[in-house]
């Protein structure tokens, strides 16, 4: 598998578990305080917005 092949894929693997975990999370209050602890700033988003935020890095530091 090339390398191209392995990001594709990874990209994929990436955007299907955000999904999920938005999905989740709009049925979750404690997956959403869990996420805003983990720096992803979720609260009052709807399922696309959580989506999209799961999609990229924190923009925040994480909470112990």
């Amino acid at each position: 598998m090339s390398d191209d092949d392995l990001h594709e894929q990874l990209s994929k693997t990436n955007t299907a578990l955000a999904e999920w975990a938005a999905r989740s999370a709009c049925e979750s209050d404690q997956l959403i305080e869990r996420f805003e602890r983990m720096g992803y700033e979720v609260r009052g988003k709807s399922e696309d917005e959580i989506t999209e935020i799961l999609k990229k890095a924190p923009t925040k530091p994480a909470q112990a």
